[in-house]
């Protein structure tokens, strides 16, 4: 199974993108051993304030059967162990491509609020969005940590 993060604006180098790249990095060595191709992170859509990313572009990215995820402060909140439950269910349904989608810092689109199969919360809090970057990256390398025994995730 394919992993992408396409996520809305541009990352300079910042203490948030260095912590991505560091867990995804991670991430990319347990998610080796249990069938992920690498773990691949891609830039949309215009960072200036008030210019909320269109849809289509980014939907081009996004390929063929592959099922989308968007990050969404109204999406369902999932503790780790679930969030690793729903990784593994993806791993073992057959899912080709599994893509989640960050918005901007304006968020996301009505066209692709829209397109979703599943949307998932970070918490209810409004998160600076190169720091949800950092936290879904952390969070699926926890769940791959879960999913592999790896000691990272004690609960």
């Amino acid at each position: 199974m394919r992993l992408l993060i396409l996520a809305g604006g541009k990352a300079k180098a910042s203490p948030e993108e260095a912590l991505t790249r560091t867990y995804l990095e991670r991430a990319g060595a347990l998610g080796r051993k249990l069938g992920l191709n690498p773990i691949t992170l891609s830039e949309y859509g215009d960072p200036r304030p008030g210019k909320a990313g269109k849809s289509s572009p980014l939907l081009s990215r996004v390929p063929d059967g592959a099922r989308l995820i968007l990050l969404d402060e109204a999406g369902e909140d999932l503790p780790s162990a679930a969030f690793a439950a729903r990784l593994r269910r993806h791993l073992d349904g057959g899912t080709s491509d599994l893509v989640f989608v960050i918005g901007g810092a304006d968020g996301h689109d009505a066209e692709l609020l829209g397109q979703p199969h599943e949307k998932i919360a970070l918490g209810r809090a409004t998160w600076p969005h190169l720091l949800v970057r950092a936290m879904l990256a952390e969070q699926i390398y926890r769940a791959l940590s879960i999913l592999s025994g790896h000691p990272y995730h004690r609960a």
